[in-house]
């Protein structure tokens, strides 16, 4: 259903070196740019992640309340994302940890925000 989202950037160039490291770290290449947009992903189905500039020329401010959450294949790799983001200058918005109860639904989870301050969730539920 979700084709590609889009969170709004102050300074194009450095969204593109923070996202580029994060992403690098789960193996995901940029897939569209333009000048005002950059996105990651590849075309086909699999949902893209973007930032641009907003259209109407006012400055970019994050949502409140607005989150992308990253499907990760391991807690291992939530915590490797969740540290990469901070690395990149990104802040901590909650360690890695599981909220509620161990068990098949089990949802472990980090949150961090971008250079911009928009607010992002690296998760799996269930694995180890």
């Amino acid at each position: 259903m979700i084709g590609y989202t889009l969170f709004g950037t102050n300074d194009i160039e450095r969204a593109k070196v923070f996202y580029d490291g994060l992403f690098g770290e789960i193996g995901i290449k940029r897939g569209m740019e333009m000048d005002s947009m950059c996105a990651w992903g590849s075309f086909g189905g699999d949902p893209m992640f973007g930032v641009c500039k907003p259209h109407d020329g006012q400055p970019a401010t994050p949502g409140n309340g607005t989150m992308i959450a990253l499907e990760q294949k391991s807690r291992a790799d939530v915590d490797k994302l969740h540290a990469k983001a901070i690395a990149l200058g990104g802040t901590c918005e909650g360690p890695a940890g599981l909220r509620g109860e161990e068990g098949e639904s089990a949802f472990y989870a980090a949150y961090f925000r971008d250079l911009d301050g928009n607010k992002l969730c690296a998760f799996i539920i269930g694995g180890a």
